[in-house]
């Protein structure tokens, strides 16, 4: 019941988030920005005003999908930050960019991030397993060592949702200044794409405390286990 209170709490507080996101990049890409540059124009200038020349900015289908891929040096742009020149479109192809610029400079926490994604990928298949399986769950008997391997193998992603967190603010903040410092917004722009930068970084914060919340659970019914 504790993990389903859990799951239940940070599920109605996610959604709260990512609702209003939703309604803060509406909001904002209803409003052109001054400089008329569309969402790809902006990350191009942004990479070479960074002298960075090796990365591709590319249209990716979905909504808020854009993504930055460090294994093909890309910057994947949903299509209306692609085409759109609204503010919100400018915050995000900037702030993808950002990851850009983090790679280009071997931003120490992107590069720990990259070197755990293996990991992330194995243990986010197997540790619920592994954890159901040491609770007795699947099996009809439960087993100390199996729970400790499953909450060992949820740690991983745990950690993983951490350090996205600096990575993610250090994005916008790299962002936020060079559209500053290019002139790219005025001061009215400029305070709204930070406002939709924060919005969007929270859904990282909510999905971490989450993650640490159902971590620190599984450790509590271990040592409680232990103690019988």
């Amino acid at each position: 019941m504790g993990y389903y209170l859990i799951a239940g709490i940070m599920f109605l507080v996610g959604m709260a988030v990512s609702s209003r996101l939703k309604s803060k990049f509406r909001e904002y890409g209803e409003i052109p920005l001054a400089a008329g540059l569309s969402g790809k124009e902006v990350a191009e200038k942004m990479l070479r005003d960074n002298g960075i020349y090796d990365v591709q900015v590319t249209s990716a289908e979905g909504f808020l999908s854009d993504h930055y891929n460090p294994m093909d040096k890309t910057v994947n742009l949903s299509p209306d930050v692609y085409e759109g020149r609204s503010i919100s479109s400018a915050a995000v192809a900037a702030h993808e960019c950002g990851h850009a610029v983090q790679h280009a400079t071997a931003y120490s926490m992107l590069m720990l991030r990259s070197r755990l994604v293996p990991m992330v990928q194995v243990s986010s298949q197997l540790s619920q397993w592994v954890i159901l399986a040491g609770l007795g769950f699947l099996f009809g008997r439960g087993n100390q060592y199996i729970l400790l391997a499953g909450i060992v193998l949820f740690s991983i992603s745990t950690l993983f949702s951490l350090i996205t967190l600096p990575v993610e603010y250090d994005a916008s903040a790299r962002a936020l200044r060079w559209m500053e410092t290019s002139h790219l917004t005025t001061n009215s722009e400029h305070d709204k794409a930070k406002d939709a930068l924060k919005w969007a970084a929270r859904t990282y914060v909510v999905a971490a405390i989450s993650s640490l919340a159902t971590l620190l659970y599984y450790i509590l019914i271990f040592m409680n286990r232990r103690d019988d």
